[in-house]
C-alpha cells in the first residue's frame, strides 16, 4: 500500500485562531516582554501557516483527539492550460513543507502522463492515487493512515461523480482540508461534472484564466479543435486550445460553417451515386 503521509510539525507564528472559543488574537511584537500567547489558556493545538494567507488554521485538539469541524474545502477552476494542476501542486507542496500529511487523488481515466502521477503541462509531477471513484479512497488508504491524513488534493475533479459527497464527508465529518482542481465548463461552456456543485460548501473558490492562443488576451474558455462531440475526451493541445470570448464565439461559427459545407458535399456525392 502506497502512503503519501508525512509527520505533522508545529511552528510558532504571530497569529492564532482558536475554533473552540472563537478567538482571533494577533501578537505584533514578539520581542516585547509583555507578549502573551493566547493559546496558553487552552489545551495544546497544532497549528501551521496557511499558504498565501495571514491567518492560522487549527487542525485539531490534541487533548480531545478529534478534528471534527475543522475541515475546509478549496476549489480551483478554469479552462484548460490555465495552470490548475500547477496551482494544486504548489498548494500541496506548501502544506507538506508546513508539516502536514498530504495525499493527491486523480481519476484513473487520465493516463496521459502515466497512471500513478499527477503531472502539469510543464512537466512538474508528484505521485498520486488513481481512483475510479473517491468513495474507495478510505478503504484503499487504510483506517490508520487515513486518520493521520490532513490534506487531500483532487486533480481532474470533473471526472468524479461522487465529488460533492466526498468533499462534504471528509471536510464536515473527518476534519480534512480538501483542495479540488478541475474544469468548471466543457468545450460547449456547460457545467462539467460535479465541480460547480462543490462551490456552496467551499471555503474559497479560485477562477484561473489562460492566454488566448489566437490573440494573447485573457482566455476563460476551452475550444475543441476536432468535430468529436463526446463530453469526456481526454487530450491535450492536439485537441484543445484556450481562447478568449471573442475567439470562442468566432471559432464555433467557423466550425459550424465547415460542418455545413461537409454535410452538403456528402449530400451531393450521395445524389450523384
Amino acid at each position: 500500500m502506497k502512503s503519501l503521509l508525512s509527520p505533522v510539525l508545529s511552528r510558532p507564528t504571530t497569529m492564532f485562531v482558536c475554533r473552540r472559543y472563537g478567538i482571533l488574537s494577533t501578537v505584533k511584537n514578539l520581542n516585547s516582554a509583555q507578549t502573551m500567547n493566547p493559546m496558553s489558556k487552552v489545551s495544546s493545538f497544532r497549528c501551521s501557516t496557511v499558504p498565501n494567507h495571514n491567518q492560522i488554521r487549527v487542525l485539531n485538539s490534541e487533548a480531545s483527539g478529534s478534528s471534527s469541524g475543522s475541515g475546509e474545502v478549496h476549489v480551483i477552476v478554469g479552462p484548460m492550460f490555465a495552470g490548475k494542476t500547477t496551482t494544486l501542486l504548489k498548494r500541496i507542496k506548501s502544506e507538506r513543507s508546513n508539516g502536514r500529511s498530504v495525499a493527491i487523488l486523480k481519476s484513473d481515466k487520465d493516463t496521459r502522463y502515466g497512471l500513478d502521477s499527477i503531472v502539469t503541462h510543464d512537466g512538474d509531477r508528484l505521485p498520486c492515487w488513481p481512483l475510479a471513484n473517491l468513495s474507495s479512497f478510505k478503504q484503499r488508504c487504510g483506517p490508520e493512515a487515513y486518520s493521520k491524513l490532513e490534506v487531500i488534493g483532487i486533480d481532474e475533479a470533473q471526472f468524479f461523480e461522487d465529488l460533492y459527497d466526498f468533499c462534504k464527508e471528509v471536510a464536515d465529518h473527518d476534519g480534512k482540508i480538501v483542495i479540488v482542481a478541475g474544469l468548471d465548463g466543457d468545450y460547449l461552456r456547460r457545467s462539467f461534472g460535479s465541480v460547480l456543485d462543490v462551490i456552496p460548501i467551499a471555503d474559497s473558490v479560485t477562477k484561473l484564466t489562460a492566454r488566448c492562443e489566437l490573440c494573447g488576451e485573457r482566455a476563460s474558455f476551452t475550444l475543441r479543435k476536432t468535430e468529436e462531440t463526446r463530453t469526456e475526451l481526454i487530450a491535450g493541445a492536439e485537441v484543445y486550445m484556450p481562447v478568449c470570448r471573442k475567439h470562442y464565439v468566432s471559432g464555433q461559427v467557423v466550425k459550424e460553417a465547415a460542418r455545413s459545407v461537409l454535410e452538403s458535399q456528402k449530400v451531393e456525392c450521395s445524389s450523384i451515386l
